[in-house]
């Protein structure tokens, strides 16, 4: 299996190259794309939300009524009309701003649910070497820890700020309404508000970002440390990588201290704000009092309507550390989503970019070309390469076994006839089969999903009966232990379940490859994993899930090599030598040299 170094020493690449973070302006495009189909709801929920807010206003005009009634020395009964339109306000208020609120939360998540699956839709078409040069790190916090901040902004701080500002524009317009000079006074906080505001947008923006891809460079170290375990205490590493993840955690929290005195800040100046604004309106209503221009309960209308904007106000921008930290989220998620999909390879890496998988070609009988390899070339990065111009013919239903040293390219060369990876020159192309998918990739890593093993199986087939599914396993030699399972094919595997041990975990990745038919299979050392015990059960299982099909079989033993029908020889990333067992053995080349010092150690097998 080809990694990059990072992944085989255990210690962290700091030259990583992150996947893309969007632009503010693409950010702004890509929610603007994202909310165009629910446009009917966003219209919806915010004119409930206007008049919501239209109706509250109506609250301190009562009140100051109220003040009059009191301060002119009338009847008490004169009070009953003003009571009563308070609760109908309060009663009307509540029911709309819920309504409005709702709609704005549905379309929220509706939004939230879309950009989710194109992030995974895009992640899972990332090329390998793509996500190995970033680093699993960087994906891991953009899938947990964006995904999270993006989702909590959507659940409450969008549904609060469009109340927020709502409110604000509201409410200046009805001071205007009581009296412009009100409405001057009020204005005398915004200066102060809108320098804050700047003042803290201008470095919450650096600092959330930075702090994100701290975050994402701390995970990265944790995980190839953990992963790596065994590498770093075998080669006394402890100390290094303990300061690695130390020095990662302290830029981490560093960052996260910056921002505690950015909000602290922030919150000082809001106040200081709310004292001007108040005064002035205060002070103004008292010689507006004094000359007859106002009475007492539109003076104190004013200045309850001033003091009902400390919510809203104190929201709004309170909310922007909210937003600029999901703002920061959401460019690194439309990043993702952003990838090119012919490629999966940015500019900057230096990398041709001229190389794109042909369309599939039919093929119309069996002596045609299935797989055609020409002139292929891969890099992992400048100055990476490790398949140099190969170029390689699979015909209809013949079996290619790939042998040659560690590092000799076949990992990469079965990843990119699978499709998984994208050729940096040159083209492949396959043939077009009958199902869907045309080729399916198997390595010795198989994932185990959490459900039924019925389940488990049926994601390479969904409408699969039962039958099928018993057909499948039989096929690979693993219905007897399927069905001696506690619940059978209903028997929960995975995390938490029944647990699977490697060579069955490969049988039923098998038993997927049979569900799904195609008419090619690439095997990357598909039983490396099953120790020398599971060995040739799982060869019996490999070689009766390929019957009938084109394989390409990256051999892990050259047991395996010996049943192919051909076999291809890499050294270096390039091909040197191609032919049958018998043909290579006695060509006294690289192949020979492999199977005497392969099977120097063990009985060969029978010939």
């Amino acid at each position: 299996m080809t990694t990059t170094p990072s992944a085989t020493s255990g210690i962290a690449d700091d030259s990583a190259e992150l996947l893309p973070i969007a632009t503010g302006a693409r950010t702004r495009a890509a929610l603007r794309t994202l909310i165009r189909p629910d446009r009917g709801r966003a219209i919806l929920g915010l004119g409930v939300l206007v008049g919501a807010t239209a109706v509250g206003l109506l609250v301190q005009p009562l009140l100051g009524r109220i003040v009059d009634i009191v301060a002119d020395g009338r009847p008490a009964d004169a009070l009953t009309l003003p009571v009563v339109l308070l609760l109908v306000v309060a009663v009307v208020q509540g029911v709309t701003t819920t309504l409005g609120l709702t709609q704005v939360a549905r379309l929220g998540e509706t939004v939230l649910a879309r950009l989710r699956e194109q992030f995974i839709e895009r992640a899972l078409q990332l090329p390998a070497d793509r996500l190995e040069r970033a680093g699993a790190g960087d994906l891991t916090a953009r899938v947990t820890g964006d995904v999270a901040r993006v989702a909590e902004a959507v659940r409450s701080a969008l549904p609060e700020m469009a109340r927020s500002v709502l409110a604000i524009v509201l409410t200046l317009g009805a001071m205007a309404l009581l009296d412009v000079r009100f409405l001057l006074a009020a204005l005398l906080a915004v200066p102060v508000q809108a320098l804050t505001a700047r003042w803290y947008v201008t470095r919450a923006v650096t600092v959330y970002a930075d702090q994100r891809v701290a975050n994402g460079a701390q995970q990265q170290q944790l995980l190839e440390t953990i992963g790596g375990a065994v590498t770093v205490r075998g080669h006394r590493l402890e100390e290094q990588h303990t300061e690695k993840s130390a020095a990662r955690s302290r830029r981490a929290v560093e960052l996260t201290m910056r921002s505690v005195h950015l909000v602290l800040g922030f919150y000082a100046r809001l106040h200081i704000a709310e004292y001007i604004g108040l005064a002035a309106v205060l002070v103004t209503g008292f010689f507006l009092v004094r000359d007859g221009s106002v009475s007492i309960g539109t003076a104190t209308a004013a200045a309850l309507y001033f003091h009902s904007l400390f919510g809203p106000v104190n929201a709004a921008l309170v909310l922007l550390d909210d937003a600029q930290s999901a703002a920061a989220g959401l460019a690194r998620l439309v990043g993702v989503t952003d990838i090119e999909e012919s490629t999966g390879l940015k500019e900057s890496t230096g990398l041709k970019k001229s190389a794109v998988r042909l369309p599939y070609q039919r093929t119309g009988s069996a002596s045609e070309a299935a797989v055609t390899v020409d002139a292929v070339s891969h890099a992992y990065g400048p100055g990476r390469t490790v398949l140099h111009e190969v170029s390689l013919t699979l015909r209809a239903g013949e079996h290619v076994a790939l042998v040659g040293t560690s590092g000799a390219g076949k990992s990469t060369l079965a990843r990119l006839v699978a499709g998984v990876q994208q050729p940096t020159g040159g083209t492949v192309s396959v043939a077009e089969g009958k199902t869907a998918p045309s080729v399916v990739l198997v390595t010795q890593e198989v994932h185990v999903f959490t459900g039924t093993l019925a389940d488990d199986l049926r994601l390479a087939r969904p409408d699969a009966t039962d039958a099928d599914l018993r057909t499948a396993l039989a096929t690979v030699h693993a219905l007897e232990w399927a069905e001696a399972l506690p619940e059978g094919l209903a028997t929960v595997v995975g995390e938490g379940g029944h647990r699977l041990d490697p060579a069955r975990a490969q049988q039923l990745a098998l038993a997927r490859l049979v569900l799904a038919d195609p008419p090619v299979a690439v095997l990357d050392e598909a039983t490396a994993e099953a120790g020398s015990a599971g060995a040739r059960t799982l060869e019996r299982s490999a070689e009766a899930a390929l019957a009938g099909r084109t394989a390409l079989v990256v051999a892990h033993r050259l047991a395996q090599a010996v049943a192919a029908d051909r076999i291809v020889v890499l050294e270096a990333g390039r091909v040197v030598e191609s032919g049958t067992h018998d043909e290579l053995r006695t060509a006294d080349g690289p192949y020979a040299a492999l199977w005497h010092a392969w099977s120097g150690s063990r009985a060969a097998p029978h010939l």
